[in-house]
This record gives structure tokens, C-alpha cells and sequence, in this order.
């Protein structure tokens, strides 16, 4: 039987893996779509936005690293308490 810590980080490991396929598929469209689609000289200005662009990013990443400190911040203090 699986403990529950081992079961919450079998959890978070899958759920990132799953987000991190998604957005990897996503981006991977992207470039394919631009490629077959290359647009002549005169369209470029009308090129779409990223979907996911570079604020975006960073700030799903700050809050991915929120999120996961505080789901396991009661996980990471009786393990600690544990040791002294």
C-alpha cells in the first residue's frame, strides 16, 4: 500500500507532467501551424499573438511554485520536526 506522501507526490509529479505535455503540444502546434502557414511580406504584421506569451509564463510559473510550497509546507515542517 502507498503511503499518502508518496500518493501526493505521485499526484503532483502526474499533474505536472500532464500540464507540461499540454503546453509542449500547444507550443509544438504553434511552430508547425507558422511554418506551413508562412506568411508573405505583407502579412506579417498581422502575425497572431503566442497564445501562452512571456508574462504569462512567468507569472503561471510563480504561482505553480506557490501553490505547490503551500501543499506541502504542513508535509515539509513533520518531517522536520520529525528529525530533531
Amino acid at each position: 500500500m502507498i503511503s499518502i506522501l508518496a500518493q501526493e507526490r505521485l499526484l503532483g509529479a502526474a499533474m505536472g507532467s500532464a500540464l507540461a505535455g499540454f503546453l509542449v503540444f500547444e507550443q509544438r502546434k504553434r511552430i508547425y501551424e507558422s511554418i506551413s502557414d508562412y506568411p508573405s511580406q505583407s502579412d506579417i504584421h498581422q502575425l497572431k499573438e503566442p497564445i501562452f506569451g512571456k508574462q504569462f509564463r512567468s507569472q503561471f510559473a510563480l504561482l505553480w511554485n506557490k501553490a505547490v510550497d503551500e501543499t506541502f509546507r504542513p508535509v515539509v515542517a513533520s518531517l522536520n520536526s520529525r528529525r530533531q
